[in-house]
């Protein structure tokens, strides 16, 4: 009897692992493309087997007219999957990003909120392209090795089992299936810059570079993560090893980390001291207290906070009066952009 058809295969394959390897109930979550129609393909299959309940999500933006019919629609197909439960979603889409950044925001919202309802793991379907976009979207933001690092396969809530597969296996699995797939017409608009990246700039890459550029970024951005996931831990260490009693470091032993620990050891510092929305700027505000010290007064941060150099040590303080400034501030400081949900 002959097996599946390779791209079915190859998404059955994709999935299994994480299906065997964690517990609880999982969404798909489906906007009706080929991506995420194959993912959920796959899921309804290997579900069984793997003993897990498998529902769906689907997110209506309304941001197209008949928006809430093709919503409908991907939830009947969803159905016919035999995935329970299929929730349909309405969100709000504000202004805040622009378009592509609000829609994103607002669908983040709605799939985490999702699965904190029923406790469960949302499955996203992106693929390997969509990593290759993601990479070079960080790259020119230039905004720090993490937005270049790409998407992970597990951030709870969120599991992207596809990352390893191509655009192309996904509608190929669809084809094989006869599942019908929405072409959403956003995907070709070029008004958007992922859209220009994916139809412009990555086949240009691919011409001009002989071929294997997408597979290549996603290498170099699993890399990439490893080495960043090292860093990460050594500065755990350090903080804890340097933070005192107080919550204070001590400036010298500080001073004397190589950079890529010294920073991440104060960023991790200053969100556990409770500072948020930390820009580039204000960590190298905080740094210059320890590799540009010179006498100068508070490093102000975000939420009415700020960071002192006193007695050898620096502290955190709280609703200070702003002191002089300690770093130069720039119009648009650069800020770690999001995952894309």
């Amino acid at each position: 009897m002959a097996g599946p058809d390779p791209a079915v295969a190859a998404l059955r394959s994709a999935v299994r692992p994480g299906l065997a390897a964690t517990t609880g109930p999982v969404l798909v979550a489906c906007s009706g493309g080929a991506d995420s129609v194959a993912l959920a393909a796959a899921l309804a299959f290997e579900a069984p087997r793997a003993g897990r309940v498998v529902g769906a999500v689907t997110v209506d933006h309304g941001l197209q007219a008949g928006s809430a019919d093709q919503a409908r629609r991907t939830a009947e197909l969803l159905r016919s999957l035999r995935l329970s439960p299929v929730l349909v979603v309405p969100v709000t889409v504000g202004a805040a990003g622009g378009p592509e950044g609000a829609a994103r925001d607002a669908r983040a919202a709605a799939l985490s909120a999702a699965a904190r309802e029923h406790g469960a793991t949302v499955a996203l379907g992106h693929t390997l392209d969509d990593q290759a976009e993601t990479v070079l979207l960080g790259l020119a933001r230039g905004s720090g090795p993490r937005s270049v690092a790409g998407m992970v396969e597990h951030r709870p809530p969120f599991w992207r089992p596809l990352l390893g597969l191509r655009r192309e296996t996904t509608r190929a699995a669809c084809a094989a299936q006869q599942l019908p797939v929405w072409d959403d017409p956003w995907n070709t608009d070029p008004a958007y810059t992922r859209v220009r990246l994916r139809t412009e700039v990555l086949p240009l890459l691919e011409e001009v570079l002989g071929g294997g550029v997408a597979p290549a970024l996603g290498r170099t951005a699993a890399m990439l993560r490893e080495d960043l996931d090292a860093l990460d831990s050594l500065a755990a260490a350090e903080l804890d090893a340097l933070q005192g009693p107080d919550g204070a470091l001590p400036a010298g032993p500080l001073a004397e980390l190589p950079a890529a620990v010294r920073r991440r050891v104060l960023r991790s510092w200053l969100h556990r001291s409770g500072v948020r929305d930390l820009q580039a700027v204000h960590l190298a505000a905080v740094d210059a207290l320890l590799t540009r010290w010179r006498g100068q007064g508070q490093a102000d941060l975000p939420g009415g906070t700020g960071v002192v150099r006193t007695s050898g040590r620096l502290v955190v303080q709280r609703g200070a009066a702003p002191g002089p400034r300690t770093g130069r501030r720039t119009a648009r400081p650069t800020a770690v952009p999001p995952e894309e949900p």
